[in-house]
């Protein structure tokens, strides 16, 4: 169910409940707008499909956990056009009622991603960890049992939420867990050529036959176009060939993109430019650490 907001244009919608970290990357990059929270993903895009959000904040990769999967196979259904990236650094923390102690904590929920990602902590506690939807509605629910023995795996802003005590923080095993995000709108938006730095997303599926991926890739190597990210994933249950996300720095009315472009359109079928945007600070400055 897709909930209703008093101002759709200055609205942007994530899936979660209040205190999830999308709904954070929300709060970070667009802090003057709405939040519209939605159960799944697909309400999300229903959500700006439908006029109820101008925007939407979608989880496309994590650096430790990989892909979102429901995302992938929902970018090709509809038609929503990326208009920027943010990445967001998650922060775990192990949240209880109050009253409890590290020592009365028996068991501890979360979305299972959030579980493995803090496995250390969970092993040396010596904890029970049990999967929950999402790892803001696991606060959520450990605030209702209000019960000292169980604990959840969620951000800072789900404890002030619900109203919990964060016993532990920065649990993650990772110091450079980070999340990538795309921004999706129903309304398509370039960055003028030049203008700055950009990212031009797309999916393909290319063509069944001998060595079509290795001359798709030739197109953008001879063009001198850097893939920053090339995944393969199987859609519709069909395992005759592969559908592909690619990210491509570079603008389309570049001579050197529209060639590579060209050489894909010509190896593969079903290709979507998904959107050209510009690239997130957080890329940049990755870049120039290694240098």
């Amino acid at each position: 169910m897709i909930n209703k907001t008093k101002d759709a244009l200055n609205t942007i919608a994530f899936q979660g409940s209040l205190g999830a970290y999308s709904h954070i990357s929300c709060l970070s990059a667009f802090p003057d707008m709405e939040v519209l929270p939605c159960h799944s993903f697909e309400d999300v895009f229903v959500a700006v499909e439908k006029g109820k959000a101008r925007l939407a904040m979608l989880p496309i990769e994590n650096s430790v956990a990989g892909r979102v999967a429901d995302i992938h196979i929902l970018l090709p259904k509809y038609r929503l056009y990326a208009v920027g990236e943010h990445f967001q650094r998650i922060e775990h923390n192990l949240l209880a009622p109050k009253g409890a102690t590290l020592e009365t904590i028996k068991t501890v929920r979360s979305h299972v991603q959030a579980l493995s990602q803090c496995s250390d902590v969970i092993r040396n506690l010596r904890i029970e960890p049990l999967s929950f939807a999402d790892t803001a509605r696991a606060a959520e629910k450990i605030a209702k049992d209000d019960d000292i023995t169980k604990a959840a795996i969620a951000s800072k802003l789900a404890g002030e939420i619900y109203g919990l005590t964060s016993l532990k923080e920065n649990i993650e095993n990772s110091e450079n867990n980070t999340t990538r995000f795309l921004v999706m709108s129903k309304e398509k938006t370039i960055p003028s050529i030049g203008s700055c730095p950009v990212v031009t997303s797309m999916i393909f599926r290319v063509k069944n036959i001998p060595a079509a991926l290795y001359k798709v890739l030739g197109g953008f190597a001879t063009n001198g176009i850097n893939l920053t990210k090339l995944e393969s994933y199987i859609v519709g249950g069909d395992f005759v060939a592969a559908q592909f996300y690619a990210d491509a720095e570079g603008h389309p009315e570049e001579r050197s993109l529209q060639l590579a472009l060209e050489e894909l359109g010509f190896f593969s079928h079903e290709v979507t430019i998904l959107g050209t945007y510009p690239a997130h600070q957080y890329r940049l400055e990755r870049r120039i650490e290694k240098l």
